[in-house]
């Protein structure tokens, strides 16, 4: 990585101070935003954006996803999608998080997410402590979505487009109500993991989906009643195998998302499909 992934450490008022200062000191260069969404969900991929907009834009209403109903991500997605000079996209499956580690699969997301873009950045921004590993220099800013334009546009791309993924995989596992919950922790989800098991999707590495498989496992072997069968939708790894991990995105990275539905998945997250 070069340039160090330094980070802007002061907080509150002095930090914001801090954070406006340094961005004077990129005007005239090319700059990316980056952030990612799904990081803390039990299923489906984490999804990074990365973005760079025209020099002096600003867009009405910018700011962190989550800070966003849907409806308003949902308008500024279509217009940072109009007026942004580049946007890449990179996303990792639920075998990749779980092969490597969520913090890892990551900051994969988003190098693939910065490969996608062209003109490639000089500069890039990402959203909290860490940074992923890229040719050009890179700086990590805390709370970022909230105080970089660049990056609250990332957010949304990333927000959006998962969003969107995981409604598509609502129609592929419904009885999970992943276009609800968007595959993370809430009640209703962990109900239904322990009802049904996990999907292909889950991530078997987190505790709520490891202790749900295992309770299967186990009603299983002794017969008990209240579990749902064994059937195409088990994991790979119930089965004594383990998923291919993937890495994937936009702009010349790997085109496959999840196995068996990947060109569908990810032209549902563009919005593509009818």
């Amino acid at each position: 990585m070069v340039g160090g992934g330094a980070e802007i450490l002061r907080r509150g008022r002095a930090g914001a101070a801090a954070v406006r200062a340094y961005l004077q000191t990129l005007r005239g260069r090319v700059v990316a935003g980056v952030d990612e969404a799904g990081r803390g969900a039990l299923a489906g991929p984490v999804v990074a954006a990365a973005v760079i907009l025209p020099p002096g834009a600003r867009l009405r209403g910018l700011a962190d996803s989550k800070a966003l109903n849907p409806a308003a991500r949902e308008r500024l997605y279509r217009r940072i999608r109009d007026r942004a000079l580049a946007v890449g996209v990179g996303w990792a499956e639920a075998g990749a998080v779980d092969a490597v580690n969520v913090l890892q699969a990551t900051l994969m997301a988003m190098s693939q997410a910065v490969a996608g873009l062209r003109p490639p950045p000089e500069v890039v921004l990402v959203d909290g402590t860490a940074a992923p590993p890229l040719p050009v220099p890179c700086r990590t800013i805390p709370k970022g979505d909230a105080l970089v334009p660049l990056i609250s546009a990332a957010s949304i791309v990333a927000k959006v487009t998962r969003d969107r993924l995981m409604a598509y995989l609502a129609g592929r596992y419904p009885e999970y109500g992943f276009e609800r919950h968007k595959g993370y922790g809430t009640a209703d989800h962990q109900a239904a993991l322990r009802r049904h098991g996990p999907c292909p999707v889950h991530r078997t590495t987190f505790a709520p989906v490891r202790a749900a498989l295992h309770e299967r496992h186990r009603r299983a072997q002794l017969g008990l009643p209240g579990i749902a069968p064994q059937d195409e939708a088990a994991p790979a790894e119930s089965k004594g195998e383990r998923p291919k991990p993937k890495v994937s995105g936009e702009g010349g990275a790997e085109a496959s998302l999840f196995v068996g539905g990947v060109t569908e998945g990810a032209q549902a997250a563009e919005g593509r499909m009818p």
